[in-house]
C-alpha cells in the first residue's frame, strides 16, 4: 500500500489555494474555503493565521483579505518590499470589471515595491487624456499603466500620444492595431478574440447550429469577441441569423424592453437556440425578460455571457467566459517593473491571456 503523502505538503497546497483565491477575488471566507478544500473551518483559520503571521494576508472577521497597508500587526512583514518605483494607473471605471484588475495590480505592486497611483476616468478619450496628462505633468512618475480607448481616429491619436510620452507605458486590457506600427507601447490583455471562438465552440459542442450574438455598442471588447465569434461560426458551419450591437443598460425601460423583445422574437422566428451576450448585465437583463415572458432557459434559449461579473448570481446561473482580470493587473505591474529595471535593452513585451469558460445552468443541448 502506498504511504500517505507528507502532511506538510497538504498544508502548503491549502495555503497556496487561499492565496490564489485572494488574488482572484480580493477576499475569502472561512466557511467557503472549508467547503472547497474539504477540511474543517478550524484548519482554514489556522492556515489563514500562518499566512497573516508572515504578512501575506490580513485577517478579518470570518475570513481574510489581501494584505492591507493599514495592517500593522506584523511590522516589517514578508512580502512588503521597499518602494522602488512610482507608477500611475488610469482605468475607465472603478465600479465594473476594473476593480479586479486593480486588485491584481495592487498585489503585485506591494510585492515589487511599487507605489501605485490610481485614477478613475471614463470611456471618453478627452477625459482619459486629461487624467493621464495630470499624472504625467506632476513629474513624479516612473511609468504608466493605462486602459485607453483605441478605436476611431481619437483612439488612434491617443495611442500615438502615449507612445511619445517620456516614460514607459503598459496598456492593460487594451492593444494597439499592428497597422499603427507602434514600437514602444507594451500591453497585457485578455485574448477576447479567442473568447469569441471559445463561446461558439461550446455552443456547437452542445449541438446548437443556429446561434446569435448581442454585444455592447462601442465596447473595446465587443469587436474582438465578434472577430473570434464570426471566424468560429464560419469554421464550425454554424448560422448566425441574430446579430445585434446595442447597449441595453443605457436605455430606459420601455426602449430596452422593445429591443429585447425584438431580439427574442428574431430568435424564435429564425430558430436560433443560443446567444452569446456581452456583457454580464446585458445577459441578465435579457434572461430576466425572457423568463417573465414565458421563455425557459436553457430549454428555449441557451445563454453565454462574457465578463463573469454577475453571471453566476442569475437564475439559472449563466454560463460565462471569465477574463483573468486580476492576472492582467498583476502582469501589467510586473511588465512595468521589468521595463524600469532593465531599460531599453529589454525586448518589448505584449502578452495575451486566455479567458476561461465556466459552464453553468444557462446552457444545455437544444430541445429536440
Amino acid at each position: 500500500m502506498d504511504q500517505p503523502s507528507d502532511p506538510r505538503a497538504f498544508g502548503l497546497s491549502r495555503r497556496e489555494h487561499i492565496l490564489d483565491e485572494l488574488r482572484r477575488t480580493g477576499a475569502v471566507r472561512v466557511t467557503e474555503l472549508a467547503r472547497q478544500l474539504g477540511v474543517s473551518e478550524l484548519t482554514v483559520r489556522r492556515d489563514i493565521g500562518q499566512l497573516a503571521d508572515r504578512g501575506l494576508v490580513t485577517r478579518v472577521h470570518g475570513g481574510a483579505t489581501l494584505r492591507s497597508r493599514l495592517d500593522t500587526t506584523v511590522p516589517g512583514a514578508a512580502g512588503r518590499a521597499p518602494i522602488r518605483f512610482r507608477v500611475g494607473m488610469v482605468v475607465p471605471s472603478l465600479s465594473y470589471y476594473w476593480p479586479h484588475v486593480i486588485i491584481g495590480a495592487r498585489a503585485a505592486a506591494t510585492d515589487l515595491g511599487v507605489q501605485l497611483v490610481l485614477r478613475g476616468a471614463s470611456y471618453s478619450v478627452d477625459d482619459q487624456r486629461r487624467q493621464i496628462a495630470s499624472l504625467v505633468d506632476a513629474g513624479s512618475l516612473h511609468g504608466l499603466i493605462v486602459a485607453p480607448e483605441t478605436l476611431e481616429a481619437d483612439g488612434r491619436a491617443l495611442l500615438h500620444w502615449l507612445e511619445a510620452l517620456p516614460i514607459p507605458v503598459v496598456l492593460a486590457e487594451r492593444r494597439a492595431a499592428s497597422a499603427l506600427a507602434l514600437t514602444r507601447l507594451e500591453w497585457v490583455t485578455t485574448d477576447h478574440v479567442f473568447g469569441g471562438s471559445l463561446a461558439a465552440d461550446h455552443l456547437a459542442s452542445l449541438g446548437h447550429r443556429r446561434v446569435g450574438i448581442l454585444t455592447s455598442a462601442g465596447s473595446p471588447t465587443s469587436w474582438q469577441l465578434r472577430r473570434g465569434w464570426n471566424r468560429a461560426v464560419a469554421e464550425l458551419g454554424l448560422e448566425c441569423p441574430v446579430d445585434v450591437d446595442a447597449t441595453l443598460d443605457a436605455m430606459d425601460g420601455v426602449s430596452r424592453e422593445e429591443l429585447i423583445g425584438d431580439v427574442l422574437g428574431r430568435c424564435r422566428t429564425t430558430g436560433t437556440t443560443a446567444l452569446l451576450i456581452h456583457n454580464d448585465p446585458q445577459a441578465v437583463l435579457l434572461q430576466q425578460y425572457a423568463h417573465d415572458h414565458g421563455w425557459t432557459v436553457p430549454d428555449d434559449l441557451a445563454i453565454v455571457a462574457y465578463d463573469d461579473e454577475v453571471a453566476e448570481s442569475a437564475e439559472p446561473a449563466i454560463t460565462a467566459l471569465r477574463p483573468p482580470k486580476q492576472q492582467v493587473g498583476r502582469l501589467a505591474v510586473e511588465t512595468m517593473v521589468a521595463r524600469l529595471t532593465e531599460g531599453a535593452r529589454r525586448p518589448v513585451q505584449r502578452v495575451l491571456l486566455l479567458p476561461a469558460l465556466l459552464p453553468r445552468g444557462s446552457t444545455a443541448r437544444p430541445a429536440s
